[in-house]
């Protein structure tokens, strides 16, 4: 079995409480898919070379090596709408321009604004993503071949889910030979989708096995609506129809009052948080603060590029914790440790795996590792490498990736995706998208 070796590294395994010590100078080793060494021992480093003689090392001397993170809410594909549509109230934003260009798209211009998301997640060290959008059954081969760990929601409305539920049925099959990549049914919000048509998603998902994602309480026009009509919250309303459970992830989750974060906690809800998608859209501020002390199992995530407008995880972990902290008036709300583990363990069990399976350097955790060039002027010098990371890390500090214990960017380069080519085939199709 192929082997790597991360050798002389500054070692953050993100298994420890905020209080324990963080990082330690070691060494990491990844044989398959699998973490098989975490040490601080020279000499069990020799032995894991001896073991494998045809390994891969890295020398990590003024790097860190640390679990890759994982986006819980994100719309890939649009990338190709990244800029198109700025500055604009979130109905309009929706009605005028979104869902029109949508309209346009074929299922390849969809894969490739898939593959151009990828290039960008997988650059700045997000080694899985949750994704929710349309053509999912097309976009497993391109999650597939570019090397990512994804769940991959199928978005669907009231008005496309008899177009979208084969897709569902087809993104499964075509998933069943990529450990990689899974399925999960994903209806857009509880005040675009019936409660009738709620409850053929979650038919669907208790036929496959899937998880299900939505948009809840993103807005006070949602929250409004809803109440209309079904006399609740959409924290509430979707309890009623025994829609949540700790296989849900809802994004955004703003506009909660205590009794909502009690369901959510309650049910095992995972929270997604997208703090600089909600500020450019002026959707409100989560109480994230409060959800994490109650108990709710809170992620952090960018949401699409068309309203971000950007897919750097970093810069939301930075957006994450210091709007909490102004929010709050507590400069001491979401530190920067709890920060980050928003965006590895917690990411890890939002996408439904077990403690210590994801999101930690573990000897036998599944081998989605990242290494950080510590070595530039923001990330000097180190009184506290864990606040470097959040509150000064960039996406272009990640050097190296491996997804499952394959090598998918290796100093900077991404080693399964031609960028050239990809700008090229994405300018075409926007291009012909917009056309008059």
């Amino acid at each position: 079995m192929n082997a790597i070796l991360f050798s002389h590294a500054t070692v953050l395994p993100m298994t420890g409480s905020a209080d324990a010590s963080r990082t330690f100078t070691g060494s990491v080793g990844v044989v398959g898919n699998r973490i098989a060494l975490v040490t601080a021992s020279d000499a069990a480093a020799e032995d894991f070379r001896a073991a494998h003689p045809d390994l891969h090392e890295i020398d990590c001397r003024g790097k860190l090596v640390m679990p890759g993170l994982v986006n819980t809410h994100c719309h890939i594909a649009m990338t190709l709408q990244r800029s198109y549509a700025d500055d604009i109230t979130l109905m309009s934003w929706l009605h005028d321009y979104i869902w029109p260009f949508e309209a346009r798209q074929t299922p390849d211009d969809v894969a490739l604004g898939m593959e151009l998301g990828i290039a960008e997640l997988l650059l700045g060290g997000v080694t899985s993503v949750v994704d929710m959008y349309y053509f999912q059954d097309r976009c497993v081969e391109v999650a597939g071949r570019t090397g990512i760990r994804a769940l991959l929601g199928c978005n669907y409305f009231d008005n496309n889910i008899d177009e979208v539920f084969p897709q569902v049925e087809r993104a499964v099959e075509r998933a069943a030979g990529c450990d990689r990549v899974r399925i999960a049914v994903a209806p857009h919000a509880p005040y675009t989708v019936s409660p009738e048509n709620l409850l053929r998603g979650k038919e669907l998902c208790d036929r496959y096995g899937l998880m299900m994602m939505t948009h809840i309480a993103e807005t006070r026009d949602e929250v409004r609506i809803v109440r209309e009509r079904y006399g609740a919250t959409p924290v509430g309303h979707l309890d009623r129809l025994g829609l949540l459970s700790p296989r849900c992830i809802g994004a955004h989750c703003i506009h909660v009052d205590e009794a909502d974060i009690a369901t959510l906690v309650d049910r095992g809800v995972t929270v997604s948080h997208n703090p600089q998608s909600n500020m450019k859209i002026s959707s409100g501020v989560a109480p994230v603060a409060r959800m994490i002390e109650r108990g709710a199992l809170v992620t952090v995530a960018t949401d699409g590029t068309c309203s971000n407008n950007d897919l750097d995880m970093w810069e939301e972990l930075r957006t994450a914790a210091f709007l909490q902290k102004s929010a709050t008036g507590d400069p001491c709300v979401l530190p920067a440790y709890e920060a980050l583990r928003l965006a590895t363990a917690n990411g890890a069990r939002a996408m439904g795996c077990a403690d210590g399976e994801l999101g930690v350097l573990r000897e036998g955790a599944l081998a989605d590792v990242i290494v950080i060039d510590l070595q530039k002027p923001h990330l000097q010098p180190v009184h506290d490498i864990v606040s470097n990371l959040v509150y000064c890390g960039k996406a272009a500090d990640v050097e190296t990736v491996v997804v499952d214990g394959r090598l998918v960017v290796e100093n900077r380069r991404l080693l399964h995706i031609d960028l050239p080519s990809l700008y090229e085939r994405v300018g075409e199709a926007v291009r012909r998208i917009t056309a008059k």
